[in-house]
């Protein structure tokens, strides 16, 4: 992929991440406010509540780190670095940016990663 059309999917992803982080906190805070308007409680609602708001801070954690993996990508088109893994310096195949445009690795040496 060249340097134009990766960064076009970069830009791009990062808009529709960054306007589904602003829809999963409004849904966030919407159900914060609604457990601070609701009069009585039982235990199981506070449960309900609290895995809610768990699992929405979860989703907002992976839709940051998200934007700053590609933010990074764009940082390393600005560097004319994009392209190679940023702990070897080898060239990322074309296959794994294309399917991650963010990509900071090679195959290999994300699972030796995880």
């Amino acid at each position: 992929m060249d340097e134009d059309q990766a960064r076009a999917r970069l830009t791009g992803e990062r808009a529709e991440v960054e306007q589904t982080l602003h829809e999963a906190q409004a849904e966030a805070a919407t159900w914060r406010d609604d457990e601070a308007g609701a009069e009585t409680n039982d235990g199981a609602d506070s449960a309900q509540t609290l895995t809610a708001e768990d699992m929405a801070d979860a989703v907002t954690t992976r839709f940051r780190d998200r934007i700053a993996a590609i933010d990074r990508a764009l940082q390393r088109l600005d560097n004319g670095t994009y392209g190679y893994s940023v702990r070897s310096g080898v060239p990322i195949p074309a296959e794994r940016l294309d399917a991650d445009p963010a990509a900071e690795l090679t195959i290999e040496e994300a699972r030796t990663r995880a």
